[in-house]
């Protein structure tokens, strides 16, 4: 695969959405019994689909994925990493930056799961959390914790690449709460990566954001900022690259949704909770066998409205996936909303779409009207 052997690669921004089996392909080396391979990892809206290939015939798939399917890749090297960027005519523009990994030492198929952080490498905001100790070794009752940090930052760095280049990023989390995510967001980009930003944490509780920012401090993060404040009347920015907006209660995740389209976000990470705006909305008499049954309609109005969300947002501009976020047992509400900014969506096919589930079930979303000027008009 050329004079630099590949630790990592991400291809992602499609060509043309329009007939894609899936969204973006994830590479890396894997050693099995009859020899060194890539593995591609071929994601879809709903699940990931993994095939091996020779290390001599990767070079062949990557090209063919990097001409063909996608405008962007990142490909990490022990030496270097590699933005490549495709123009629609097919011109290739190669950013050369400084290594963000290392060779594993283990490549074997069945190697110990390997994190963004590392238990037994001491991380100074993990230890002041109370999730590591002096040494760096995580918690037995915080391991939970650690593996939502770090699922956290694995969907962060899949879309690294569609982040600005170049300039300094600006980072809203609205309703950060005690804000683990929020210092994990900041040692991962600012500290381990070196990129230059500001993080703006927004929270309702003063005594939780008195200690965030105490904690801010402490760790010298001093690009991080905490904030009393509501979602819906903050005002503070003009333009944001990336909002995150975690367990934000019913339509305050629909408040920071309405934000970050307006800002122009080039990511958005959403994980609602409480969705009851769509509780008191639905009525279908062919649902009825289910919607009778307030169980059933509680967990059918939280999903129809996440889907909803989505698809708003695939209408206002952005190629959105619905992830898992962390497992069933730790919480039941999972679903991670991640919208990356893109383009070339057929609007008023999409349009189509959502209006006829909308009125399937008698729905008024609050995102579509505070989106509406916004959005393509009814017929």
């Amino acid at each position: 695969m050329g004079g630099q052997s590949l630790i990592a690669g991400t291809l992602s921004q499609l060509r043309r959405k329009e007939g894609a089996t899936f969204s973006k392909v994830v590479v890396k080396p894997v050693q099995l019994k009859n020899g060194m391979h890539y593995q591609f990892a071929y994601y879809t809206a709903t699940q990931v689909e993994h095939k091996n290939i020779p290390a001599e015939s990767a070079g062949q798939e990557l090209e063919m994925l990097l001409t063909d399917i996608f405008r962007q890749g990142l490909l990490c090297t022990a030496d270097a990493d590699y933005q490549v960027l495709l123009s629609k005519k097919g011109k290739a523009t190669v950013l050369k930056k400084p290594a963000t990994k290392q060779p594993a030492a283990d490549l074997s198929h069945n190697r110990k799961k390997r994190y963004v952080l590392e238990d037994g490498e001491p991380v100074p905001f993990l230890i002041e959390l109370g999730i590591m100790n002096e040494s760096g070794k995580v918690l037995a009752k915080k391991y939970d914790k650690f593996r939502q940090i770090n699922r956290f930052l694995e969907m962060v760095e899949d879309v690294l690449p569609s982040l600005p280049q170049g300039r300094p990023l600006t980072i809203v989390d609205f309703g950060c709460g005690k804000s683990y995510l929020t210092f994990a967001l900041y040692h991962y980009l600012a500290v381990a990566a070196g990129r230059e930003l500001s993080i703006v944490g927004l929270d309702l509780k003063a005594d939780v954001i008195a200690h965030c920012s105490a904690l801010a401090e402490r760790l010298g993060y001093n690009k991080l900022q905490f904030l009393v404040g509501d979602i819906a009347d903050y005002t503070g920015l003009d333009q944001v690259d990336m909002v995150v907006t975690l367990h934000a209660c019913d339509t305050a995740t629909d408040a920071a949704l309405e934000k970050a389209v307006r800002w122009g976000a080039s990511v958005i990470l959403s994980v609602p909770c409480c969705q009851h705006e769509l509780f008191a909305q639905i009525q279908n008499t062919v649902m009825e066998p289910m919607l009778s049954h307030g169980i059933l309609k509680e967990r059918f109005a939280a999903l129809a409205t996440d889907g909803i969300r989505a698809k708003l947002l695939d209408i206002l501009g952005y190629r959105t996936q619905l992830l898992e976020f962390i497992d069933m047992e730790h919480t039941p509400k999972n679903i991670l909303i991640r919208a990356v900014r893109g383009s070339g969506v057929d609007r008023e096919a999409l349009w189509r779409e959502y209006t006829a589930f909308r009125d399937f079930l008698g729905a008024d979303p609050y995102l579509e009207r505070a989106c509406r000027d916004l959005l393509p008009t009814e017929k």
